[in-house]
């Protein structure tokens, strides 16, 4: 198990706190949480969070950031928590929540605008369902920090999953027929408009096919 920070700006430059907590097992992101005052009550706080029924592990991995303070420390030995600092300056010693961090940014936060905590919370929530269902590892052997169940060959060709909700345009072929049905009805729309046209210009006594440019003789 590691835990780390990383900030995240806002749009009106405001500096958020994500802290997030990894398993190493399966890559499963145990808790995260976010916030734009950081302390070590805090911090102490979001470790009691993320083990309120379940068994703590062992060894939490974590820096040497000042954040962690006597208050946190505490808080691991009565969970029977044993914490493993970190050599300083050395990010590669805790790499997979490194490489976590990256992917949350590469993958979410740099296509992304947060406007406040609220905002920041919505998007890294739905980033966790997507990661922990969706998002596959080579260290995992292609697999999801949930496991799948791999369908045999016996089983026939794969079919596309059935739609997430009402709605939703998940499948190749149906945006396809969305966006014929939408091209087809832009085209009625603009024959309907010509025709309105063309029957208000007749009315008031103007032919179109006059208005119309005439070629040049030479």
């Amino acid at each position: 198990m590691s835990l780390d920070f990383f900030t995240v700006p806002t749009i009106r430059f405001q500096m958020l706190y994500v802290f997030l907590m990894l398993a190493h097992e399966r890559r499963r992101i145990v808790h995260f949480a976010v916030t734009a005052h950081p302390t070590a009550e805090w911090t102490a706080h979001q470790l009691r969070e993320a083990f309120p029924w379940e068994r703590a592990p062992r060894f939490l991995l974590r820096d040497r950031d000042r954040i962690f303070g006597q208050e946190f420390v505490d808080q691991l030995k009565v969970m029977g928590i044993k914490q493993v600092l970190l050599a300083p300056r050395s990010p590669w010693q805790r790499a997979y929540i490194e490489r976590l961090i990256g992917s949350i940014r590469r993958e979410c936060l740099d296509h992304m605008i947060v406007f406040n905590e609220r905002s920041l919370k919505l998007h890294l929530r739905a980033y966790c369902a997507y990661y922990h269902r969706t998002r596959t590892h080579l260290g995992l052997r292609k697999d999801c920090p949930k496991p799948r169940v791999v369908q045999p060959s016996e089983a026939g060709w794969w079919s596309p999953p059935p739609l997430r909700a009402p709605g939703c345009l998940k499948s190749t072929g149906i945006r396809r027929i969305a966006w014929f049905v939408g091209f087809a009805l832009l085209d009625q729309l603009a024959r309907h408009v010509e025709l309105t046209c063309s029957g208000i210009w007749q009315n008031r006594g103007f032919d179109l096919r006059q208005l119309a440019p005439q070629k040049r003789l030479d």
